[in-house]
């Protein structure tokens, strides 16, 4: 029996794949399917897959062609699964043609012709081409522009600003420039908001009322209640208002997360974050209010894991900042203490005071290390007693995290709902605690 292997994403399968389905069982008495898993594709460079592995298993297999599927998790596993299954061809489209011929040494390897003029990437072009526009002023926008260039079928085509003078000299060269909001939404099918908070309510609301989609920088709101129109107002039009802290969309983060309530290192009794940076502030940038404060610029990230971990319910909340200007509630630092029934959590963030940006969550069993800037990880550890019980952890991650939002944001268009990488009560819950620092709620000051 000649038994053939092959390996693909089989994203959104198509009459191409199969295609190359049957010619390589062709080739054998026993066809093996190999599957990419989500995080070996992100490894190499495939970030925008649509479909899970389990929907790509299953398009697999509905075709009647493998005799066998398995799913290829890391560098190397080719090796590994001839050498398993006594495989005698490898074979693989001829776009990789000579990328495998070291694969020679183990078995015959056979490049097959693709079907032209259909692939999974010129699908997904066809199925959208998004138009998204920017708001604001910051410079962190024109990342955002390089980072969506990684996205198949997302165009960023126009800015809207208030402040046109302060726009990035890269972003005026976007095919719309406006101040006027309303031209700006006509121009667009989604809209990612980056101006200072206090006018995201309004923005939000509007963008949302067009019937367009929004990825808003958090806090999306100063407010709870508003924060829960929001939701509310996107659900109603069918519209799609997501969440960008990037941190969320990293994987390293959803792992751990996972990990810490699933009692790998037992009962949670504490979570401590740290974000920091110095950053030059010019006086006209605070006293314009171009620039974000350290609580709400860190605030919403190092809050993240706390409550993902710990829930929203905290019985007692400690405010201490260290202001530059307390007229404009601009602080450069600001730690927070949250109590819990069972567990307690503290946070710093800080624009002008500088300490390591790790997150340590503790528990009964062992705890997790996540190293500096833990905020855009690729790895992690579990450590216990015995340090030989200790585990490791790495995923790859592209950037610093903003290509994977954009990819989730434009996924949820897609699929017409909402992905839940940050719960709606997480917002909410971001948005009441930056509310009170805002109005100097449960705030203590201190000085130099």
């Amino acid at each position: 029996m000649v038994k053939v292997i092959t390996y693909g994403t089989y994203d959104m399968l198509h009459r191409g794949h199969i295609r190359l389905l049957e010619r390589a069982k062709a080739l054998g008495d026993y066809l093996i399917v190999g599957v990419t898993a989500d995080d070996f594709d992100k490894t190499r460079g495939k970030i925008n897959v649509q479909q899970s592995l389990m929907e790509r298993i299953d398009g697999v297999k509905s075709t009647g062609l493998a005799d066998e599927i398995i799913v290829e998790e890391y560098e190397g596993q080719k090796i590994d699964d001839i050498k398993k299954y006594d495989v005698d061809i490898f074979t693989v489209g001829s776009d990789w043609k000579g990328k495998f011929d070291y694969l020679n040494e183990y078995c015959k390897v056979v490049y097959l012709e693709r079907t032209q003029g259909v692939s999974s990437t010129e699908i997904r072009e066809q199925k959208r081409q998004l138009r998204m526009g920017l708001v604001g002023e910051s410079k962190y926008l024109c990342k955002l522009l390089k980072e969506s260039t990684y996205v198949n079928g997302l165009s960023i085509e126009a800015i809207y600003s208030d402040s046109l003078d302060d726009v990035p000299v890269e972003l005026k060269k976007l095919k719309t420039v406006t101040d006027n909001l309303d031209v700006f939404i006509n121009a667009v099918d989604a809209v990612y908001i980056r101006s200072f908070p206090t006018k995201h309510y309004e923005q939000i609301k509007k963008v949302l009322n067009a019937g367009k989609h929004v990825l808003c920088e958090s806090p999306i709101t100063l407010d709870k209640q508003q924060c829960k129109e929001l939701f509310e107002l996107a659900q109603a039009k069918g519209c799609i208002l997501m969440e960008a802290i990037k941190t969320a969309y990293n994987t390293a983060f959803s792992r751990l997360v996972l990990l810490a309530k699933s009692g790998k290192i037992g009962d949670i009794v504490s979570v401590d974050a740290t974000c920091t940076s110095l950053k030059e502030l010019a006086a006209n940038e605070v006293e314009k209010l171009t620039v974000w404060n350290s609580a709400f610029d860190w605030g919403p990230t190092a809050m993240l894991p706390v409550f993902e971990i710990l829930g929203t319910n905290y019985k007692l909340k400690r405010i201490v900042t260290h202001y530059i200007d307390k007229e404009r509630n601009f602080d450069d630092f600001t730690k927070m203490d949250f109590t819990y029934d069972n567990a307690v959590a503290s946070i710093k963030v800080g624009m002008g005071v500088k300490s390591e940006g790790e997150l340590i969550v503790s528990g009964t069993k062992g705890y997790i290390y996540v190293p500096a800037p833990w905020w855009k990880t690729d790895y992690f550890e579990l450590r216990y007693e015995n340090a030989a019980d200790n585990r490791r952890y790495f995923y790859q991650l592209d950037g610093e995290g903003i290509r994977y939002e954009l990819v989730a944001f434009v996924r949820a268009i897609d699929n017409g709902r909402m992905a839940r990488y940050i719960e709606e009560y997480v917002s909410e819950a971001i948005s009441s605690i930056v509310s009170d620092f805002h109005n100097g709620i449960d705030v203590i000051a201190i000085k130099n």
